[in-house]
Formats: structure tokens, sequence, C-alpha cells
């Protein structure tokens, strides 16, 4: 239990009245008290009574003690007011109710927070979904978005509270740590946040992970799911997202999955398969003999889709010295790139070996 909750009680209540107002483990451990004084110490007496009796509102050693509720019969936190008269009597009752509420809304949250964490990795069985969440009075059909938010370098624990405070609604949106570095964000939204809101949103956690923490991220974003069930496709699909933008996007931050487009297709198809597609594209020379300024060349003619004119501006050469390095290309790859179909197949070629490399350089 959060003894931090209890406190934010007891520390507003202790406005209203001098008399101290604490509360008690099943120990007898004073873990919050309007006095500070008692805070930490142990009334063991009082745990002995509770144990024996079992009225609700009990009067010991000048302190009236009231067991907060809990899911059994077991007693593990109690309430306690110094003074045996009838405000004090009052005060407990009054401290009782907001105490055990705020139990209620931590341990629910709690359930609720583990419950989407063990959906998202699968470690919850689909037909066993909707029955606890049926248990938990958790909507099903609710639609919500998934964040994946990767740290560089060693994770910082308080990244969770950071992005806890961008998302007040503890009932509706959820800040779940995965491991050292991973945390995830699942949104609930209303209909779908659409591709733009997701981006900014993404950005706005960024940003204040980064100044707030000086974290440096990466954030995948997942397809908006409608259902609890579709929870652990949206995170796999965030966590895709991170993987392809490593190697398609290098100097995106925040990569989204729906727009991944063909990368996502060549990451997903085997190392054998890449290789045949391009000994069989580069039937005259591997895509290995073009040289770094080749490459570079080709990439700026593909940025400027494929206009000669625009191409040769951008690289401060002539328009002549342009055609003839795309004849060189031609020549050495029986590709022409000014063709659409010819420009196709080389983008595609040139991505699945940045693919293949990649695959490569994580071997070592």
């Amino acid at each position: 239990m959060a003894h931090r909750i209890f406190s934010d009680v007891v520390n507003k209540m202790k406005t209203a009245t001098d008399r101290a107002i604490g509360v008690i483990d099943a120990d007898g451990l004073v873990v919050s008290c309007s006095d500070p004084q008692l805070s930490g110490t142990k009334l063991p007496e009082l745990t002995r009574m509770l144990n024996l009796s079992e009225e609700t509102l009990l009067l010991q050693g000048g302190k009236t003690v009231k067991k907060l509720a809990a899911n059994d019969d077991a007693y593990d936190y109690a309430v306690f007011v110094e003074g045996s008269d009838e405000l004090a009597r009052s005060l407990c009752m009054m401290a009782d109710v907001a105490l055990s509420e705020a139990k209620l809304y931590y341990e629910e949250k709690h359930d609720i927070a583990t419950f989407i964490k063990n959906i998202i990795t699968d470690n919850i069985l689909p037909g066993d979904i909707y029955i606890r969440a049926k248990e938990l009075h958790f909507p099903t059909d609710q639609a919500r978005t998934v964040f994946l938010v990767r740290q560089a370098g060693a994770g910082d624990a308080a990244a969770v509270d950071v992005l806890q405070s961008m998302f007040p609604d503890r009932q509706q949106d959820f800040v779940i740590s995965i491991n050292e570095t991973d945390l995830v964000v699942v949104k609930t939204v209303s209909g779908s946040l659409e591709q733009e809101e997701q981006l900014e949103l993404a950005h706005t956690m960024e940003d204040a992970l980064k100044n707030q923490l000086y974290l440096k991220t990466t954030i995948g974003i997942g397809t908006t799911a409608q259902h609890l069930r579709e929870l652990a496709d949206s995170y796999k699909e965030a966590q895709v997202a991170i993987e392809v933008g490593k190697v398609f996007d290098t100097d995106k931050t925040i990569v989204s999955y729906e727009n991944l487009g063909i990368g996502r297709l060549i990451y997903q198809l085997p190392t054998t398969l890449c290789e045949i597609f391009l000994s069989e594209v580069f039937k005259k020379n591997s895509i290995d003999s073009l040289d770094q300024e080749t490459l570079f060349t080709i990439n700026k003619f593909f940025e400027n889709n494929l206009n000669v004119s625009e191409t040769s501006r951008k690289l401060f050469v002539h328009r002549n010295t342009l055609v003839y390095r795309l004849e060189k290309i031609k020549k050495l790859t029986g590709l022409d790139l000014r063709e659409f179909d010819h420009a196709i197949i080389f983008k595609v070629a040139l991505m699945v070996k940045k693919y293949l490399s990649s695959r490569e350089n994580r071997m070592f």
C-alpha cells in the first residue's frame, strides 16, 4: 500500500482539527500521522486490541481506533484519533471514510494497472480478460492508444512520475513500467486519436522527459485498440515501430506504426528472401559496387521526386553531370532511375540492403 495516499488525507484533515490523527498497519507501526513525533513509532497495544475485538470502533489508551475497510476479515490498517470523547469518535468515523476511500481507490487503480500490464505482455489468457475486466468494473469496448517510451541508456525511475503528472485521470489513463528502460502509456480516447494528435501528444511526452530529467527517448505508437484484447497487438506494433524506425528512419525519435509504409513489410521478410531479391535485381553488379558518392546522388534523386533539374540544383552540379551519373548507374545495375518502375525497384532494394546490414550489425 502506498503510505503517501494516507499521508495526503491525514495532512488535509490536520487543518480542520488539533487532534492527532494517524494510521497504523497490522504490526502496530504508525505509517502516517498528523503528529510528526508519532510517525514511525509502534503502538502494539492498539494492535493487540484490534486483533482480539470484533467491534468496529474501539477505545484504548486515550485513543479512538477503527479498522479500515478491507476485502476480507483480516485487518491490515486502522485509523486512530487522539482522545476518547464524542468529538474523537466523530473525527475517527470521518477519517475512516476518507482513508477507506483513498485505500480503495489506490487498490483498484493498482489492480487495473497490473491487469493492463498483464494484457500487453501476454500474461493473461484471452478468455480471462473479459472476466477480470468485469470483476474490476473496467470497460472493455473503449478505444485506447498505446505509446511505448524507450529511454536511451540507463532508465530513470522518475520518468514514471513525470508521465503520470501528464495523465491525471488514473482510472482512464495508465503509465506502466515494463522494464528498466521501457514505459508504456495507455491513453483512453473517444473514438480514436488522429495521427497528428498522436504525434503531438508523443512530442509533449518527449519534451517533458527531456526538459525535466534530461532524458533522451524514442517513442513508438501502435494503432488504436478498440477492445482490451487488442492492447497486446497495439503494444507489439509500438515495439515494431521503434525497431523499424531504427533501421529506416534513424533521425526520427517518434515513430508511428501506421506510418512505417514499406519498411514494415521489409522488416518482416526472412533474410534469405531479401538476399535472393537483391541478387535478382542486381544481376550485372552487386549493390556493393556503388560508391558513397553514387549512393548519395541516388538518395538525393529520390528525395527530389526523380526531378533531374531540381536534383542537380540541390547537388550544385550541372544537369548534364547528373545525367552522366544516372547513365553510369544504369550501366552498372541495369536500372534507369529516370523510369518510375525502375526507381521503385531500386528504392526497395536500397531499403532491403539497409535492413540486411542492420541485422548483421545486431549479430556482432
